[in-house]
């Protein structure tokens, strides 16, 4: 071990192999190895010097993350969790046992589905055609243009958007729900009326993709539907209150 700490990837049911050539972060890539405590185990590597959140990295992590999926529940640590050392890790494995164990039971057979709705891009012609007060301010504009009464209208057209994208956001939720095990609110994300996480069987990721760009494809004039995954379960260890290693 460096004297940069101990990285931690994620944790794992014990007795699991690490994927076939994988590796860590940093330059040369990170030679991984486990940690374990009883009936669960910390992928770790040596803390490369100077982490930052450099593409190469983020995508390191996140492909070994996604490698370590294919074999099994995996609860992820977010990118640049770093302990002190590896009794550092094994004490938080022991102190936290009993909840990775529930955790891990949760998560088992499943993946991370994300939907993020914006504003249709395309949809100003039909805000025009359906919202009467918008109608009212393009004219006010029209017959007395003015500073004042354009800010009034891009105000209204981005409020009025946005409200359009969220409504529709919650409606493709609800046609999405039944596909998941669990659903949980992501942060606000800036220029996203909505941002929501799903609990998806891996063998239902298809049809829950199938099913949102459908939804996506048939409201496109009410919002840009982003869909994402399948991904590691980051929203769903944080709903399961399952703790991640301490350090610096």
């Amino acid at each position: 071990m460096t004297n940069n700490g101990v990285y931690v990837y994620a944790i794992i049911r014990t007795g699991r192999p690490l994927p076939a050539d994988a590796a860590g972060v940093g330059s040369p890539p990170a030679s991984l190895r486990v940690v374990r405590q009883g009936p669960v185990t910390a992928v770790v590597s040596d803390a490369p010097p100077q982490l930052r959140a450099r593409r190469r990295d983020l995508l390191a992590h996140q492909d070994l993350l996604m490698h370590l999926a294919d074999g099994g529940p995996v609860l992820p640590m977010r990118f640049g969790m770093v302990a002190p050392d590896e009794e550092a890790v094994r004490k938080q494995l022991a102190a936290a046992e009993t909840r990775h164990i529930a955790a891990l039971e949760h998560l088992d057979g499943g993946v991370e589905m994300n939907i993020k709705a914006l504003p249709a891009q395309n949809g100003l012609a039909a805000l025009v055609a359906e919202d009467r007060n918008i109608r009212r301010l393009r004219e006010d504009v029209r017959r007395h243009p003015s500073y004042d009464a354009t800010l009034r209208l891009g105000e209204a057209v981005a409020g009025a958007l946005s409200h359009r994208a969220a409504e529709a956001g919650q409606r493709a939720v609800r046609e999405l729900t039944p596909v998941a095990r669990a659903v949980a609110a992501g942060p606000e994300v800036q220029g996203c009326a909505l941002n929501v996480s799903f609990l998806v069987n891996r063998s239902d990721s298809d049809v829950f993709r199938t099913t949102a760009q459908r939804f996506a494809d048939a409201h496109r004039e009410r919002v840009e539907l982003r869909i994402a995954g399948p991904l590691p379960c980051y929203s769903f260890v944080a709903a399961e209150g399952t703790p991640t290693p301490t350090g610096a």
